[in-house]
């Protein structure tokens, strides 16, 4: 079994880049695969392996600078999440692009899972989903606004064009892990909102700890790793990923005259060029030949 460790932390990296190589090569050492983002504002990103070796990550991540008190979410799988290992340099580990945003100032009021029921059914409340369009397609919560984003640095401009029907209400958000949360509500606090929450652990913590007869999240929820989707109790859910355009689709929607594997599929079969197109299928090529000279390699052992 692999465990999986989905982690965010904002703090003060005064110099992210110089704390690149221990952590790249310690992961590399320990079997660890995923992805770690670091900038100034902090860390983020999801790993997978072995159980002693996503131990030893996550130690060596707390001992950074004021990481002491990281959180991290924890599932596992049967089969690799990742394929490889990256760290990254990045201006911020989840980008809005709003520079004024400063989640280590001020945040929303966090609200437990075992809360969050409450909070949302209530009349003067407005539920916010601050995930990306294809995220939400494939579930949410109950009576949750879908703010229609591409990517998160298109939220500011959707509020402050949305903003007047929310007056005199108090706003609720949520996210996948809580790290869009962090950002979202400290910004509309800086805009004069004066009641923000936001979820604690995001969807994956209510998941894992709401059961499913007492649950108000409809669908599955997203994940950036090789499992794709996840549900209640955070089990395996059915998507897979079109890798023409990495949205999720269902394993019907492969049926579709649109589909074409590593190509296309009924959601991007018309935002690609031909050339595009051609492009993927010698992509697609590629893999396949790489994947038959492995199996040969080990076939010759």
């Amino acid at each position: 079994m692999y465990t999986i460790a989905a982690l965010y932390h904002f703090t003060r990296f005064p110099d992210p880049a110089a704390l690149k190589p221990a952590l790249l090569t310690l992961c590399q050492a320990q079997d660890v695969k995923g992805t770690l983002l670091l900038a100034k504002e902090g860390i983020n990103g999801t790993i997978a392996g072995p159980r002693a070796g996503i131990d030893a990550v996550l130690a060596h991540i707390r001992a950074l600078p004021g990481c002491a008190d990281l959180e991290w979410k924890e599932a596992q799988s049967d089969h690799p999440p990742f394929g490889k290992m990256k760290v990254r340099l990045k201006k911020e580990i989840v980008t809005m692009g709003q520079p004024d945003v400063d989640p280590l100032a001020k945040v929303g009021h966090y609200v437990e899972p075992q809360d969050w029921n409450d909070l949302i059914r209530s009349e003067d409340v407005v539920v916010i989903d601050t995930r990306n369009d294809y995220e939400v397609a494939i579930g949410t919560f109950e009576g949750a606004i879908d703010p229609r984003t591409d990517s998160f640095r298109e939220f500011p401009a959707w509020w402050e064009a949305n903003k007047e029907r929310f007056h005199n209400k108090r706003v609720a958000m949520f996210c996948t892990g809580g790290i869009r949360c962090e950002k979202s509500t400290n910004y509309l606090l800086g805009q004069g909102v004066e009641q923000v929450y936001h979820l604690k652990g995001g969807i994956l913590r209510y998941l894992e700890e709401m059961p499913a007869d007492n649950s108000t999240w409809q669908g599955e929820c997203f994940v950036f790793d090789n499992r794709v989707s996840v549900g209640h109790g955070l089990v395996e859910g059915p998507h897979e990923l079109c890798h023409g355009c990495r949205r999720p689709i269902l394993p019907e929607d492969r049926k579709r005259p649109e589909y074409e594997h590593g190509v296309s599929c009924h959601l991007c079969i018309n935002e690609t060029t031909d050339a595009d197109k051609t492009r993927f299928r010698e992509r697609q090529k590629q893999i396949a030949l790489a994947r038959a000279r492995g199996e040969e390699h080990l076939g010759s052992h």
